[in-house]
């Protein structure tokens, strides 16, 4: 099973890199296969931006991943 996780784009630099911010973890990640602007929200796999989202879905899906990640630890 693959999982993809979002993230907002805080940076762009030289070489279709970006910086993104996963809520708790900023992290580069590759935008080739992505045309995104700083303050969006991609989808993030092994590296790279897949899939854009709207604000809205990435907010919702992070929390999502707040969840998920909080009752694993209990």
């Amino acid at each position: 099973m693959c999982v993809a996780v979002p993230a907002e784009v805080i940076e762009k630099k030289d070489g279709n890199i970006g910086v993104v911010d996963y809520g708790d973890l900023k992290q580069e990640v590759r935008l080739d296969l992505v045309d995104v602007e700083i303050g969006e929200f991609v989808l993030v796999h092994v590296g790279f931006a897949i899939q854009k989202l709207s604000r809205e879905e990435g907010l919702s899906t992070r929390e999502l991943f707040k969840e998920v990640y909080a009752a694993m630890e209990e």
